[in-house]
């Protein structure tokens, strides 16, 4: 059995955890304490949520589309395989180390995705790109945390609270989606979704195409 290493490590923004970045092989994690945010080898639930977020833009001339939580790419990778050469893809990331494991020790697997010329990527809080304008983008998604449920860093809460749902319904443009992974199901977050004016469906997916944790996407399209 090939053991686990330790790559590098950072504070989460609130500076009251660390992140490690941990290898084994060609595989990675991502831990927080004893719980592993994310794993190399488990990316269905991420490609899902920019799957369905794809197509339900599907047929929109120049798109702009924001991410918010690069992870390991698996949502970016999926909505650049997904969407046409006319699209703009931003992403918002916290926490600059996770930026710069993309470009050092993961990079094999980000295979050169963030020089896409479609792909910006901003080290800063996706909710701040979110107030920062109104009806300015197409879809936003939002793997951010464990969900509305977050254990990384409290201040991701509001991204998912009342006054922020209608932050980012004004965000987007008419009839365009706000897709949100979670590790789990959430019914008062379905209920905030709706009283926030989305049409939503919540998808249960899995951590790995069949096999795997069960995870949950919402998909909430603005109405006007």
């Amino acid at each position: 059995m090939i053991p686990w290493i330790q790559v590098d490590s950072a504070r989460t923004p609130d500076g009251g955890q660390e992140l490690r970045l941990k290898r084994r092989g060609d595989e990675f994690s991502i831990m927080l304490g004893t719980n592993e945010l994310m794993n190399s080898r488990l990316s269905g639930s991420e490609e899902a949520l920019a799957r369905f977020s794809c197509e339900r833009i599907a047929g929109r001339n120049q798109p702009d589309i924001l991410i918010g939580g690069l992870g390991m790419g698996f949502t970016l990778r999926a909505a650049l395989a997904a969407l046409d050469e006319d699209a703009t893809i931003t992403v918002a990331e916290l926490v600059p180390a996770v930026v710069a494991w993309a470009r050092g020790p993961m990079a094999k697997i980000f295979d050169g995705c963030l020089d896409d010329p479609r792909v910006t990527i901003q080290e800063v809080d996706v909710g701040q790109l979110i107030r920062a304008e109104k009806a300015i983008w197409d879809a936003i998604l939002l793997d951010v945390d464990n969900g509305p449920e977050g254990i990384v860093y409290k201040g991701n809460d509001t991204l998912y609270d009342a006054a922020g749902l209608a932050a980012t319904h004004a965000a987007l443009k008419p009839g365009g989606v706000l897709a949100v992974w979670s590790q789990g199901p959430d019914s008062r977050f379905t209920r905030r979704l709706t009283q926030a004016g989305f049409a939503v469906e919540e998808i249960n997916t899995r951590a790995n195409g069949k096999r795997g944790a069960r995870h949950v996407i919402w998909v909430a399209t603005r109405t006007p």
